[in-house]
């Protein structure tokens, strides 16, 4: 059950698709759980699906079709971020790992100047946080209370990330967390 990432063209023959895949879904873990038509215009008008800075793809399986969408983010600075959605039907079933790992390939094999790729949840993502860990990253933050939560208290931001070198080793560099001065 692989996936693919298949480019998308936001603000052309996929603009339609790509704003009933932004509207009609929810996402529990971002920090706008729905995203209505006028937002979802206004972020493809304003480059934020593909400029300088973003690129934007599709998720696709053979054997589902069309799971999720992959949006990679600062793609002018050395580290870039991403924000994967998967569609409510299609979560639980492994394509976040496998989307993860399809993104990651894709930052080091056409970014030759980034040294490593991070991502952040919310510390009830689960999920995504074993998305992480099964797809090789590492945890490196525990930002408390730093991801807002609409009506809600803030819950701590949780940063992964995966450097160039381990993704072409396989190997996994730990964090040094035992290293504060006595």
């Amino acid at each position: 059950m692989a996936v693919r990432l298949t480019r998308l063209d936001p603000t052309g023959a996929d603009r339609e698709a790509l704003i009933d895949f932004l509207t009609t879904e929810e996402f529990p873990f971002h920090v706008r759980r729905r995203i209505d038509r006028a937002d979802a215009e206004c972020g493809i008008d304003a480059g934020a699906w593909r400029d300088d800075e973003h690129d934007s793809f599709w998720v696709d399986s053979d054997e589902r079709g069309r799971v999720g969408v992959l949006r990679l983010e600062d793609l002018e600075d050395p580290v870039p971020l991403f924000d994967l959605r998967i569609a409510g039907a299609h979560r639980g079933q492994g394509f976040g790992v496998q989307a993860l790992r399809a993104a990651t390939d894709h930052v080091f094999r056409t970014l030759p100047e980034v040294t490593r790729f991070e991502g952040q949840t919310r510390e009830d993502n689960t999920a995504m946080r074993r998305t992480f860990l099964r797809a090789g990253w590492v945890k490196e933050a525990h930002y408390r209370e730093g991801w807002p939560v609409p009506g809600g208290e803030p819950l701590a931001s949780i940063g992964y990330g995966v450097l160039r070198r381990d993704w072409a080793s396989g190997t996994t560099t730990p964090v040094p967390w035992d290293d504060e001065p006595a």
